[in-house]
């Protein structure tokens, strides 16, 4: 092997060798036979698969193994010379992969996972089988508690910061004081479960303990905290923005309190709103401390705006998440159109303008008027004057010719 990971490469039929009987009866699901042994059928690599009656005689060995590490699987108690053929999931494993009659898989993969059966190589006789399962130990497990229904309980959730693989099980303990409380499993999530307040406004201190086990290691956690420091609601429900007619720089906001809130009326909430316009990233903010509605004052004309509102208890505990955002834009001026008398003396005034004679006057140049000096200022001659000298100019000519 040289240290190289393990290879699946499958054997070449040998002509002469008997292959295991396969008939309909044969018909294993691995994947429940898997299911049943604990291992998740989500990482099942096979579905199905032909065996002969002879692995049926005997249940698979369970084992569970690092990954990443090498593992020798012996033959059952066949003598180390033993000839002997192995096959993972029906399927023949090539012979360099055998140290006389042990398998070696080294650096483990996920994909080594598996059932594996040694048979005798010439009567096809099932030695032994074993169902390999390729996982990690567990990681320490991330824990969290918090009241979003106060004061009715809290809850507290956990998950693995990197999977494992192979199954866990988990173990809670939830103390306050020295008595252990009672912690329900969520119907729906299974790494949550709930804790109902047994004293309010208690200064006992309350501890949460996780312990996280499988076949490959062992781990655990605990917090401490104190009643109030965990309430945190939901994020208000059903934000609404509106804008507010001829008004071009308003936008009314509602919303309704967390519908998990159980005592509003006892345990009073107050609000935190945020809201900008698309086009700029500056949130702007205010804190209100009673009611469900805010009048934006100043947002800018003709732009859209994005708004989310937060709740919090108003005297313990922090601020929920952002609800979802409401978007609005405010309001704006419908843009004039003519009425029908307005368009009649438009029509009137254009209509008589063309009409209207020409001026009796222009600006004319006096180089234009063949006078020779150098150039000055445009003067007014009328057109009675001009056609005047025009008619001199005539005569004198005539009067010189003659």
């Amino acid at each position: 092997m040289n240290g190289q990971s393990a290879r699946f490469i499958p054997a070449a039929p040998h002509p002469s060798r008997p292959q295991p009987a396969l008939s309909s009866s044969c018909l294993v699901n691995l994947t429940s036979a898997r299911s049943s042994l604990g291992f998740p059928a989500a990482h099942s690599p096979f579905s199905c698969c032909h065996l002969s009656p002879g692995w049926l005689r005997e249940a698979p060995h369970v084992q569970y193994e690092r990954l990443g590490s090498d593992v020798t699987l012996p033959c059952g108690t066949a003598n180390w010379d033993a000839a002997v053929t192995w096959r993972v999931n029906g399927t023949d494993l090539a012979p360099d992969l055998l140290n006389g009659s042990q398998l070696v898989l080294r650096g483990l993969e996920l994909g080594h996972s598996g059932l594996y059966a040694c048979f005798h190589r010439d009567s096809w006789h099932l030695r032994h089988q074993v169902l390999l399962h390729v996982g990690l130990p567990p990681r320490e497990p991330v824990l969290s508690c918090r009241s979003n229904t106060y004061p009715k309980g809290f809850y507290c959730s956990w998950h693995l910061p990197t999977p494992t693989y192979i199954p866990n099980t988990f173990n809670v303990t939830v103390l306050h004081g020295s008595k252990i409380m009672v912690c329900e499993k969520d119907p729906a999530l299974k790494n949550r479960c709930h804790i109902r307040y047994m004293h309010l406004f208690s200064t006992i201190k309350y501890k949460v303990s996780i312990s996280v086990s499988n076949a490959l290691g062992h781990n655990a956690t605990a917090i401490t905290f104190d009643e109030f420091t965990i309430v945190k609601p939901d994020p208000p429900e059903n934000v609404v923005a509106r804008p507010v007619p001829s008004n071009p720089r308003r936008l009314e906001v509602t919303w309704q309190i967390p519908s998990t809130w159980p005592d509003p009326e006892s345990f009073p909430l107050k609000f935190f709103l945020r809201y900008r316009p698309l086009i700029l990233d500056q949130w702007q903010h205010v804190e209100l401390s009673d009611g469900t509605a805010h009048t934006i004052t100043d947002a800018y004309a003709g732009k859209e705006y994005i708004i989310q509102v937060a709740a919090k208890d108003n005297e313990i505990g922090t601020w929920s998440d952002w609800s979802v955002a409401a978007h609005a834009t405010p309001w704006t001026e419908e843009p004039r159109h003519l009425t029908t008398e307005a368009q009649a003396a438009e029509t009137t005034t254009s209509t008589t303008s063309s009409l209207a004679p020409p001026p009796t006057t222009k600006i004319c140049d006096p180089g234009e008027l063949g006078s020779g000096g150098g150039p000055s200022a445009p003067f007014l001659v009328s057109v009675p004057v001009t056609l005047a000298l025009a008619a001199a100019a005539t005569t004198a000519s005539s009067l010189m010719i003659w």
